[in-house]
């Protein structure tokens, strides 16, 4: 198999060990993933997780309810966890906006769609409260607008800086690699999926 050089990189951003780790997370079943959670957590993110999903699948879709378990499961393995302080009900809404926000949810363009001041009326809670619990959780976690870890597939395959990689001083689109590169490079959270398994795996699910 040929391998990427040591120093190949992604020039989209550093990957750090504890985004690795979760790309490595995200490649198991959904029971380990969820047997990942801290015990003195599980109760509060079991909760969470059931209101956002079930948000999502009546409002959004199976992509969002996915993406915000996976945010979910991030702020919940967080040591201390900010899940276990303040109300649950308001943690769900921020996780859903914040999910939104990075794929540009109320942007009429995107679908599914739905505006800000709707989202806030349909999870039930003030807007204001909504959007600060959102945009806590985005600073706490380092999340940007289109950030790959947390995209809809759509939006990852039209992120040209998801996929450039520099190898041997040479810029790349990962897209175009052999699959053996591609997972080699997968493995390594230089890229967000393995273009070659596209057809079947989504972009918050990555390929085992």
């Amino acid at each position: 198999m040929t391998h990427l050089p040591i120093h190949a990189r992604a020039l989209r951003r550093t990957v750090s060990a504890e985004r690795l780790a979760d790309s490595e997370e995200d490649a198991m079943t959904g029971q380990n993933r969820t047997a990942s959670i801290p015990i003195a957590v599980r109760q509060v993110y079991d909760e969470i997780i059931t209101a956002t999903g079930a948000f999502c699948l009546r409002h959004l879709d199976e992509e969002y309810a996915a993406l915000c378990a996976k945010l979910s499961a991030k702020l919940a393995r967080k040591r201390p966890s900010p899940l276990v302080r303040g109300d649950r009900r308001i943690w769900a809404a921020g996780i859903v906006y914040a999910i939104g926000r990075v794929n540009f949810l109320a942007d009429p363009n995107q679908k599914p769609h739905l505006r800000t001041d709707t989202l806030a009326e349909l999870l039930g809670v003030k807007q204001t409260t909504m959007a600060n619990k959102g945009r806590l959780i985005m600073d706490t976690l380092n999340i940007g607008l289109m950030d790959p870890e947390f995209s809809r597939r759509e939006i990852i395959d039209n992120h040209p800086m998801a996929w450039l990689l520099e190898v041997d001083r040479l810029i790349v689109d990962a897209r175009n690699l052999p699959e053996p590169l591609q997972v080699e490079a997968w493995q390594r959270g230089l890229i967000p999926y393995m273009p070659a398994h596209a057809a079947t795996s989504k972009a918050s699910t990555p390929p085992r």
